[in-house]
């Protein structure tokens, strides 16, 4: 079994790792870009994912790992046993790579060959997304990402849940799941559908100290030489990270957002011209997140000013006129709307 590198061993990159926790707070924010440059340790980081969720209860023997609590949102196998008691299970949360070369069958599932060529039956094989509900759905180099699978992407992330008909079948299931990118901007741009499914974006780029440059490469030595010593030694700081993560998703119903701070959101969006209010919603989501990660009751305005690159940044119109960043143009707006 390959073993990943611990999350809270990794260097730098101060962004990509809040972004990554904001979001295992709150997942309906709606997943993460991570844009930069290559051996900036994107993949690393998402991989390390896994390491900051608690276990889910699932119901025993679901192929699409249903909540037992959430009786709205089950597959059909499971609305059919609706009202009897489900046997559980606790497994940990479905960290899934969607590789580039996926054919559309392995993403959402097809015919199971096997049974259907030697026992003559019609079943249905989970692909992916099964694989993914409930979790993380990772996807690298996404913006190389074939367009039909794209097209895809976008209507299961919308709708929650993946519709398969094909080859006689007609197979309707649970496919909620956030949704993680990566990649090189060099070598391609998102379509902006997808660009605007990602709750959060961040820029990664290689770092220029040369300590922390040190740092990282001995720690990446370390882990390579011995894995298992490696993550024994980082063990401690990890349970620490994933309680504190624990503790926020049990506290971020109760964080207070005033009336007072929604305006500031509103305000700082309508000055960045951004579309829709999806803008508005992601920054709301993200701040009481990232409060209640810090261990607030309140969302104040240095948690807004935070969150508020990271959640706006990807949705900014270009403006022919202004060739500054779009990280900038939000530091910008953000001294406006909100002066020191």
């Amino acid at each position: 079994m390959a073993h990943t590198f611990p999350f809270s061993a990794i260097v730098g990159q101060e962004e990509m790792i809040l972004a990554i926790q904001v979001v295992a707070v709150d997942p309906s924010i709606g997943g993460v870009l991570v844009l930069g440059d290559r051996g900036t340790g994107k993949s690393t980081a998402v991989r390390a994912l896994a390491d900051l969720l608690p276990p889910i209860k699932v119901i025993e023997n679901c192929p699409y790992g249903c909540d037992p609590a959430d009786g709205r949102v089950l597959c059909e196998s499971c609305q059919a046993r609706k009202g009897s008691k489900f046997k559980t299970v606790s497994r940990p949360v479905p960290v899934v790579d969607l590789p580039l070369g996926a054919t559309e069958d392995r993403v959402v599932g097809a015919l199971n060959l096997e049974k259907a060529l030697s026992q003559g039956i019609k079943e249905f094989a989970p692909g992916l997304l099964a694989q993914a509900n409930r979790g993380f759905l990772y996807v690298d180099e996404v913006n190389l990402l074939e367009d039909h699978l794209v097209d895809l992407l976008i209507d299961v992330a919308a709708s929650g849940e993946n519709l398969v008909e094909r080859e006689g079948l007609s197979v309707r299931h649970p496919a909620r799941f956030v949704l993680v990118g990566s990649g090189n901007p060099e070598e391609g741009e998102l379509r902006p559908q997808l660009l605007d499914r990602f709750g959060l974006s961040v820029e990664v780029k290689t770092p220029q100290d040369l300590a922390l440059r040190v740092q990282v490469v001995r720690r990446r030595d370390a882990f390579e030489r011995n894995p298992t010593a490696f993550r024994d030694e980082w063990d401690k700081a990890n349970h620490k990270l994933r309680q504190r993560i624990l503790r926020a998703q049990k506290a971020i119903d109760r964080i207070e957002v005033t009336d007072e701070m929604l305006m500031l959101c509103a305000t700082l969006c309508h000055k960045l011209g951004t579309d829709g209010l999806r803008a508005e919603l992601t920054l709301l989501r993200s701040t009481r997140a990232y409060a209640a990660l810090m261990g607030e009751l309140t969302v104040r305005k240095e948690h807004l000013r935070a969150m508020a690159p990271l959640a706006l940044r990807h949705r900014l119109r270009r403006n022919p006129l202004d060739d500054t960043g779009s990280g900038v143009r939000v530091l910008r707006a953000m001294d406006e709307v909100m002066p020191a």
